[in-house]
């Protein structure tokens, strides 16, 4: 993966895991205030219609017991005779109507065989014949009876009161017709929101009042309400029941309270879609869905910009750490360097020591003359070896410089046989002075690897020098062989020193961390080979024994054929650089 989709990588991962972070409580507190709320909005909507609907029961109810008594209190105030009294009957009905307004439309007297024998009212009812009426059926089995609404023999949508009086072992019944619109009024005034609304039904599902709009398609569905009676024929009513059905008529799910009135002879219906009744707390429910929108938005973008600045924070800090590492790799090759610096100032001063040598003899050669014998002969020798000497000293100096330059960190392809070769000649001096000797088993067959030649050579001199220094002074052997290891490249650095006790193992590869004496070691060497070869995506191992020697085993992924070519072809000099 590269740098870029590296940070890209960790931007996104920050950027989650704030979201994620920030949204959860956020919509954990919305759900559970949404319920607690939602829960305690309904129960207060029920509440409020439970409420209602048994205060409109009550003025019901309270009416027609109103009604009831006004009559019975006529009955035993006035006897049969003067009821029979068309004039009588008529100056009632007029203090009726005075007190009451029009809620008694009329009043009549009834004798036992159903004959109306006096009327006071706007029709003509005198002599009617209501003996096959249900009301009168039910008066003559009750003291009072308070019919359903129907039309009657009037046409018009009214409901009668029959009280039965008593007198002279006769039956009487005295009888008034209620006004219909003043009574249905009572219900209409049940409204709540845009489909609130109440009605009266009896035991056949019949309506008692008039609904505030059409609903003949829902006259079956109401009759599931009407159903349940006990083996007495009475209605099984709760007051005020409450339940939430779906109405097959429209499709829509509805609120319905239900109550008895008239001694359950009706029912109280109220009914409003949900929708409706709970429209206030869709609202309330819809904003906080807005408000959790635009706040998941604000975090989002919030966690966006946050995460692209911490990860170009973490790009500059790595960069800055990067040019650090790059420092004391720097570093750790200076001091390789003067380690080498006394090897390499022998192997050079052989050859000075010749050219001097060589030098001092053409003087005194010329001095002779060049005709004298073989003198130019001689002369032409000595600058033959001067310039071999010459030579000499500038591949020694120059393969110091080329360590010695700065890292250059390009990863390329590159065969390690050939590192190991220079290496081993760079250390050749060095090495022959701490009575070290050095030996390779440089595999035939070994594939190419894809890393930073310069880190590389930094690696093996560091291991090299370690090697060197672990058997200084009694001397050793220190053995390096390179090897195919499945589809790794395996190179062992092994020596005779004096080994790395237990406890340290595990530290050798911290910064600073050094056994050396003070002012003979950084303890940066290692370190800077375990972040070298952890970059090359390479392990690095280690084997020791006290008094025995160390085994320093690196492994890097091998290159394909395909892709890195075949591993004779020899390295450059610049990719040592």
């Amino acid at each position: 993966m590269s740098d870029s989709h590296y940070y890209q990588s960790l931007a996104k991962s920050m950027m989650f895991t704030i979201i994620l972070v920030s949204i959860a409580p956020l919509v954990l507190i919305v759900l559970i205030a949404g319920h607690q709320y939602g829960a305690a909005y309904e129960e207060k909507v029920t509440a409020h219609l439970r409420e209602l609907v048994l205060k409109h029961d009550q003025s019901v109810d309270y009416y027609l017991e109103e009604k009831v008594e006004e009559i019975r209190v006529l009955a035993e105030v006035f006897n049969v005779n003067r009821l029979r009294d068309p004039r009588e009957l008529e100056a009632l009905h007029d203090a009726l109507v005075r007190g009451h307004g029009n809620d008694f439309v009329d009043l009549g007297l009834v004798n036992s065989e159903g004959i109306q024998e006096a009327y006071a009212g706007p029709y003509r009812l005198q002599g009617v014949d209501y003996s096959e009426a249900e009301w009168f059926r039910m008066a003559r089995e009750r003291t009072v009876y308070v019919s359903d609404v129907g039309p009657g023999l009037r046409g018009v949508p009214h409901f009668t009161i029959a009280l039965r009086i008593k007198e002279a072992g006769r039956d009487w019944f005295l009888r008034t017709t209620l006004d219909f619109i003043a009574f249905n009024k009572l219900v209409e005034d049940i409204r709540i929101g845009q489909t609130g609304l109440a009605y009266i039904i009896n035991k056949k599902a019949e309506f008692q009042t008039t609904p505030n709009r059409d609903m003949t398609g829902e006259v079956s569905f109401l009759q599931r309400f009407v159903k349940g009676m006990d083996s007495n024929g009475e209605r099984v009513w709760g007051r005020a029941a409450i339940t939430t059905e779906t109405n097959p008529a429209t499709g829509k799910e509805m609120i319905f309270v239900t109550s008895p009135i008239k001694n359950g002879d009706w029912l109280m219906v109220f009914q409003q879609d949900t929708d409706d009744a709970y429209a206030a707390l869709n609202r309330t429910r819809n904003l906080a869905l807005v408000v959790l929108l635009l706040g998941t938005l604000a975090i989002t973008i919030m966690a966006y910009l946050m995460s692209r600045r911490m990860a170009r924070k973490v790009e500059k800090a790595d960069s800055a750490k990067e040019i650090m590492n790059e420092q004391v790799i720097e570093a750790g090759k200076l001091a390789s360097v003067g380690e080498l610096a006394a090897g390499i100032a022998h192997e050079i001063n052989n050859p000075v020591a010749i050219m001097v040598e060589e030098a001092g003899w053409i003087q005194d050669l010329l001095e002779e003359g060049l005709k004298v014998d073989d003198n130019e002969r001689e002369v032409q020798r000595a600058l033959n070896q001067i310039r071999t000497q010459g030579t000499r000293c500038k591949g020694i100096t120059h393969k110091l410089l080329s360590f010695a330059r700065k890292t250059d960190p390009t990863v390329k392809f590159f065969c390690l046989n050939e590192l190991v070769r220079e290496i081993v000649e760079l250390s050749e001096q060095r090495a022959k002075y701490a009575n070290v000797i050095i030996e390779t088993s440089l595999a035939d067959t070994i594939a190419q690897v894809q890393a930073s030649p310069s880190e590389m050579q930094q690696v093996f001199l560091n291991l090299v020098n370690n090697a060197i220094d672990a058997m200084d002074p009694g001397g050793g052997n220190l053995d390096i062989m390179t090897r195919l290891d499945g589809d790794d490249v395996a190179i062992s650095f092994a020596d005779t020193g004096c080994g790395i006790p237990e406890a340290n193992l595990s530290r050798i590869f911290d910064p600073f961390f050094t056994t050396k004496p003070v002012g003979q070691g950084t303890g940066l060497g290692l370190s800077i080979i375990y972040g070298i070869i952890n970059r090359m995506d390479g392990t690095i191992a280690v084997q020791s024994t006290v008094d025995v020697g160390t085994t320093f085993t690196i492994r890097l992924p091998a290159v394909k054929e395909a892709e890195g070519g075949a591993c004779e072809i020899r390295l450059n000099k610049e990719d040592t650089a």
